[in-house]
């Protein structure tokens, strides 16, 4: 039987990108997504077209506990298990902590850190009865040191990697390993309003000097998910070419 894997903000770069190399590492998969159905379709396509198999679109809103129990409940009726889940979704806004709303805290909040909570909770009783489960979240080195400007999404990547490492210790011994992928600046739509000259100063300061792509970070899930990484849980997996050590 072909193992399951879920993957949440599989419409973004870092989610497609997850994906497909799940896919070609022999997963059936389940793409959650809340907007931008065109890129699920045109992801779908890329999948089918490449001959990895077929991806399994999903609309969740992560930031609605209703949306999230229906959409899992669904996912557990069609598959029964879930052998890994990957949290890959995530907001994020630049502006001065002073000028950032509760309205907007919540939302980064409640998207990031509270989604990967309710995703964690909803696949964690059947793989606990199994004992055996693989959990990878997608922090940010930013949720490890911290970004002027970006409090809100720094805070909720920081949380993530504290829930990790808690998640990690408490599910051990049922056999779940729970690990983070904590990517730098990735050349994604999240970026996409940063300009030129701050991004080659970012590819300046990385001593790698270039900016990651979503294979990159793709290639560190897939590491994670396999069973190469078997003896290996409660890790911080820095993707930054060296940003920060």
């Amino acid at each position: 039987m072909n193992k399951t894997a879920i993957v949440t903000g599989g419409s973004g770069g870092i989610g497609q990108a997850i994906t497909l190399h799940l896919l070609r590492a022999g997963f059936q998969v389940i793409a959650l997504y809340y907007t931008h159905e065109d890129a699920m379709l045109q992801l779908s396509k890329e999948a089918l077209e490449k001959n990895l198999g077929h991806v399994h679109a999903m609309q969740c809103n992560l930031a609605d506990p209703l949306s999230v129990s229906s959409t899992f409940s669904e996912i557990h009726r069609l598959y029964h298990h879930v052998d890994l889940l990957v949290c890959a979704q995530g907001v994020a806004s630049i502006r001065l902590f002073t000028e950032t709303d509760e309205e907007e805290w919540n939302r980064i909040i409640n998207i990031n850190l509270t989604g990967t909570y309710r995703a964690v909770h909803a696949v964690l009783p059947e793989m606990i009865s199994r004992k055996s489960g693989n959990i990878i979240t997608i922090s940010s080195m930013w949720g490890e040191v911290g970004a002027s400007c970006e409090a809100a999404y720094s805070a909720s990547k920081a949380g993530i990697i504290g829930l990790t490492k808690a998640l990690a210790k408490e599910l051990g011994p049922s056999g779940i390993r729970v690990n983070c992928v904590s990517p730098g600046v990735i050349d994604t739509s999240m970026n996409q309003d940063l300009s030129a000259e701050t991004i080659q100063s970012l590819s300046d300061e990385t001593p790698l000097e270039r900016i990651g792509t979503a294979d990159d970070v793709a290639e560190a899930v897939e590491f994670l998910a396999s069973p190469k990484s078997s003896f290996i849980t409660g890790q911080i997996l820095g993707v930054s070419g060296g940003f920060i050590v």
